[in-house]
């Protein structure tokens, strides 16, 4: 006998936490005590069903049986199909009929036989004989019910997590750091356990066992092993959809983002637009007092987010996509216009010597996304027609004749100076390491001229001399 309130158990608690339905999990112990039927009493070849009575505790046991003909299967008394085969290829004749399986007592049922048991018995149908209870199983039958049971767990698991996360896909879940290994983060979902590889982690970001984390779903796998979930912080979508919670306008549809270049860790620029000419799309994703792109910050770990909006006119959409840098000008030098009107091309930036540094970034980073945002090859050049960097579409950038300013940003030799002049830094003659003490004597003398030599006590006679001389001037004169 089973104990039913630990099956019950068992049942209830594999629903909840793990999905899985209570007729599945009864389907795999009638499905294991048939097996263990089949290993311990049944005979070769035999179909073996178990019926579980969760109510009672009873199984009953049936043997099925196939209804079949002479057509489907080789009668009885009959030659097998491979001995058959090899007489007409030896006789030179075709043999076109399929191979058919054997005719198996123990699984299969002449009809003419069947329509003794059952009337209205149709070809193909299934019969079932009763079978003798029992309950003792031995050892192996019993291990073998169980690798039974936990297959079709494992099964059933997997079908779930399938079901449920398919849904998912693209969206972004909530779970808990389990473990580092070999570079790739493991997170708890819950059901299943899935991976951020080292690519798609941000830069610099640690986590703790433990703690919760947020990412997207990028796809969903079904593998021999089981269901492979990536996950990944840095993918340009993960930033669209923090936005998307953060912003009704973007729920709706009223804002739409149109484009996302980024750099996780580091720096992202977004493109919005919408189709209502009351809303600023811009301020719709910055919020109040910038609260809401705050927020998003704050996920990302303080990377910068530069927004936008989109423009069909690639003159203004290039300019704006180099923010926050104010450009003097843009010229198209070539242009290729694609499918649904947009235009990509080469195009020529000029920027006053001010903002080089803020045109071109850290390491060309302000301009490398701005290629990425617009798909355009942008080159910026100086007010006097020096060219300082390109970059691609493909975010590949070249920076001629740079060096950094204070802030690490690439500006060109040239305008050092003014650069430096503007911000207050100083020159490198104003940089020599020699020290006010270490200048020779000469410099030191004009730098001090006033020096009172005769306040300096050398010897105690003179000071002995000075005392004298005090004490003589501090007498009153005789009358």
């Amino acid at each position: 006998m089973f104990d039913l309130r630990v099956i019950n158990s068992v049942l209830n608690q594999m629903e909840e936490e793990r999905g899985i339905k209570r007729e599945r999990m009864l389907d795999a112990i009638e499905q294991a005590l048939a097996t263990a039927y089949k290993k311990e009493f049944g005979k070769r070849g035999q179909i073996i069903k178990a019926d579980f009575d969760i109510a009672t505790g009873t199984t009953s046991f049936n043997q099925i049986k196939i209804v079949v003909d002479e057509n489907m299967v080789g009668s009885e008394g009959k030659p097998d199909q491979t001995e058959a085969k090899a007489s007409s290829a030896f006789e030179g004749k075709n043999f076109d009929q399929e191979s058919k399986p054997e005719f198996d007592e123990e699984k299969h049922i002449l009809i003419k036989n069947a329509k003794l048991i059952k009337k209205d018995v149709v070809l193909g149908e299934e019969l079932s004989f009763p079978l003798e209870s029992k309950s003792n199983f031995s050892r192996i039958a019993a291990q073998t019910a169980k690798q039974v049971i936990v297959q079709k767990v494992r099964e059933a698991e997997k079908e779930a997590a399938l079901t449920e996360f398919g849904q998912k896909e693209g969206e972004i879940v909530t779970g808990h750091v389990q473990r580092f290994e070999r570079g790739n983060l493991y997170v708890d979902l819950g059901q299943v356990t899935a991976v951020m590889p080292y690519d798609e982690q941000i830069p610099g970001e640690r986590y703790r066992p433990g703690e919760n984390i947020r990412s997207l779903l990028v796809s969903v796998e079904e593998t021999p092993r089981g269901i492979f979930l990536k996950l990944s912080r840095a993918h340009p979508d993960f930033l669209d959809h923090l936005f998307a919670i953060e912003v009704p306008e973007l729920q709706n549809g009223t804002v739409e983002v149109r484009v996302i270049a980024r750099e996780a860790g580091s720096r992202s620029k977004i493109a919005v637009s919408t189709n209502d000419e009351h809303i600023d799309p811009v301020g719709s994703l910055v919020g109040q007092r910038g609260v809401r792109v705050s927020t998003v910050m704050g996920e990302l770990g303080g990377e910068k987010i530069d927004i936008i909006e989109w423009s069909n006119d690639p003159i203004e959409f290039i300019e704006d996509s180099l923010s926050p840098a104010e450009v003097l000008d843009v010229s198209i030098i070539s242009e290729n216009k694609k499918e649904g009107g947009e235009s990509r091309g080469h195009a020529r930036v000029e920027v006053s010597p001010d903002q080089q540094s803020l045109a071109i970034g850290r390491g060309g980073q302000n301009v490398r996304l701005a290629a990425k945002l617009t798909g355009w090859k942008i080159d910026i050049f100086s007010a006097h027609g020096q060219e300082l960097a390109g970059a691609d579409g493909e975010g590949n950038v070249a920076i001629t004749d740079e060096t950094s300013d204070v802030d690490g940003n690439q500006v060109a030799e040239a305008d050092v100076d003014t650069l430096e002049n503007e911000q207050g830094t100083t020159t490198k003659d104003d940089l020599d390491p020699v020290a006010e003490d270490n200048k020779p004597t000469e410099d030191r003398d004009l730098a001090a001229p006033n020096r009172a030599e005769d306040n300096t006590v050398e010897t105690p006679e003179k000071f002995d001399t000075l005392m004298a001389e005090a004490e003589a001037e501090a007498k009153p004169e005789d009358t």
